[in-house]
């Protein structure tokens, strides 16, 4: 799959969730939906694909707001913060996040030392992982969500390292990665993740990689992701 093809499957994706009809543009163009899944209910979500973006609002007043202020922003900083603080009346900000994808031809498999053991996503063992977790690092990763099988890493006994993935619309495979603080700068994340995005490659889905700290994104390029663009959600003012 070449870039192109990447591409048009995640701006399919995101429209998608959009829940209207809207497509992307090179200038963004804010559509008032009720049941966007771009951003939690009531925000706005703004997603940026290869040079062009969507925008969702909860209603029509919110949406003019936006359009108002975003209509003239250069696609490219639609989801800055900086931007979008000083046009906006931002009262929270989610992201942004990057958005990478992978084509099988440019998966780099990653094996480590330890065996990956595969396990139930409700196997107890990561449970007693995630639970002692910092719980801001597990609800970012959103382990706790997969549909897939886990992929772990143990030392000891213990799960260090896990990765898994979530079924999204579209057969497209919503990775998420978590590594125990002690045994974080071993490789141990790039190790799971391959497992977790070998697997959903089999399963002929396409892997997604939403990540917003930098580390995360080293290990998504270290597998062969390709950024294709960013996710921020708003909650404004008033």
């Amino acid at each position: 799959m070449e870039v192109a093809g990447l591409t048009a499957r995640a701006r399919a994706l995101w429209e998608s969730l959009a829940g209207e009809a809207v497509a992307f543009e090179p200038a963004v163009r804010v559509t008032v939906s009720r049941r966007s899944l771009l951003c939690p209910p009531g925000w706005v979500g703004i997603v940026v694909i290869d040079g062009a973006a969507i925008a969702t609002a909860p209603a029509a007043g919110t949406a003019r707001t936006v359009q108002d202020a975003l209509g003239a922003v250069p696609v490219a900083s639609l989801t800055d913060p900086a931007v979008l603080g000083a046009r906006l009346p931002v009262r929270e900000l989610l992201g942004p996040a990057s958005l990478a994808y992978l084509d099988a031809a440019e998966f780099r498999a990653r094996h480590g030392r330890q065996a990956t053991e595969v396990i139930r996503p409700r196997d107890a063992a990561l449970h007693r992982f995630l639970a002692a977790g910092d719980p801001l690092e597990v609800e970012e990763s959103a382990m706790a969500e997969i549909t897939s099988p886990a992929f772990a890493v143990r030392e000891h006994g213990q799960i260090v390292a896990v990765a898994g993935y979530r079924d999204w619309p579209g057969r497209v495979a919503h990775l998420s990665v978590l590594t125990a603080a002690p045994a974080r700068g071993r490789g141990l994340a790039q190790v799971t993740a391959s497992a977790a995005v070998a697997h959903a490659l089999h399963q002929g889905k396409l892997p997604q990689w939403r990540a917003r700290l930098p580390a995360s994104r080293r290990v998504a390029r270290a597998l062969g992701f390709r950024e294709l663009g960013a996710q921020a959600s708003i909650r404004l003012r008033g």
